[in-house]
């Protein structure tokens, strides 16, 4: 009975995803949070939408997929940490 336990709680974990998301500057301060797991998402824009319970989107925030800059329509996967930030200005 053991084994049949370990065996489900085993297979359990190797299913469930994991995606970091995490908002930068003026976005952590307006959506409250700096950082929130997500057990899936397709895509970056669906991140968005579970991360932020469905919060309106700016215009004009970036969003990154492991470091790099990416598109809302960007797929997500297992692992992946995706990052919302304002856009960034410099001189």
């Amino acid at each position: 009975m053991t084994d049949v336990i370990l065996e489900f709680q085993f297979a359990r974990t190797i299913n469930q995803m994991s995606i970091q998301v995490k908002f930068f500057a003026s976005l952590r301060e307006k959506i409250g949070k700096a950082e929130v797991e997500l057990d899936s998402a397709t895509d970056a824009g669906e991140a968005w939408q579970q991360a932020t319970d469905n919060a309106p989107r700016p215009d004009n925030v970036l969003v990154a997929v492991n470091l790099e800059y990416a598109r809302f329509d960007s797929p997500v996967k297992d692992g992946d940490e995706v990052a919302f930030f304002p856009p960034v200005t410099g001189g």
